[in-house]
């Protein structure tokens, strides 16, 4: 997968929570994606990601293994790049594909 265009792709998403209000001052669980052919492979990598602040699921979908690490860190261009590039180094030889990466923006309650 191309860096540049993973560069570019997490740049806008960031800038886009960025002027939706998304705090930056404190850790988030952010949500990195992979898909595998197979349980086997998709349950193998899994089982590299696991620790205090880490958390691995794999659930099958729509005839894949997907498998979802969930990293609780800073929303940081630098840091999301730098955990998708040891996640690639991950998945890649087992032949699966990253998929993208996510986090819940908590909105503030409205009062009326």
């Amino acid at each position: 997968m191309s860096t540049a265009f993973n560069d570019d792709i997490s740049s806008n998403v960031l800038r886009h929570m960025k002027e939706g209000g998304f705090d930056f001052a404190r850790v988030h669980p952010i949500e990195f994606y992979a898909i595998f052919p197979d349980e086997d492979r998709a349950r193998l990598a899994a089982g590299q990601f696991r620790g205090e602040w880490l958390n691995a699921q794999v659930s099958a979908r729509d005839g894949a293994w997907h498998l979802q690490v969930s990293k609780v860190m800073y929303a940081t261009s630098g840091g999301i790049d730098d955990f998708e590039q040891d996640l690639e180094a991950v998945v890649e030889p087992l032949g699966g594909i990253l998929d993208g990466w996510g986090v819940t923006q908590e909105l503030e309650a409205v009062r009326v």
